[in-house]
């Protein structure tokens, strides 16, 4: 049977759906073995770092984690402020991306 483009575009189709679900498999069996933080732990764990910092402890931020990318939401004094919490983010085990959405405060003085 000769091979037209529509059989070999369902091979190809056939061939990404099984790299895909290997893909999947493996990175299900990481989690399992304790590799991989759920979003609800990224979120836990990220709070408790920036908390845990006496120069946030009048920090607004809020932490909401959805498939791995962590969103940041609030205000903060500062840029270097708003930059070490986005570096917090990004050293925790599972985070995918940082969407840094913090704002500095603007003080008129």
């Amino acid at each position: 049977m000769p091979t037209t483009p529509l059989r070999r575009c369902a091979e190809f189709a056939a061939a990404a759906w099984l790299c895909i679900a290997l893909a999947c498999c493996a990175a299900h069996r990481a989690c399992e073995a304790g590799g991989c933080a759920g979003d609800a732990e990224i979120t836990k764990a990220l709070n408790t770092r920036i908390y845990d910092r006496p120069q946030f402890a009048t920090a607004d931020i809020r932490v909401q984690t959805i498939g791995g990318v962590v969103y940041l939401y609030g205000l903060v004094d500062t840029n270097p402020e708003r930059a070490t919490i986005e570096s917090l983010a990004r050293g925790i085990a599972g985070v995918k991306r940082v969407v840094n959405s913090i704002e500095v405060r603007n003080f008129i003085r």
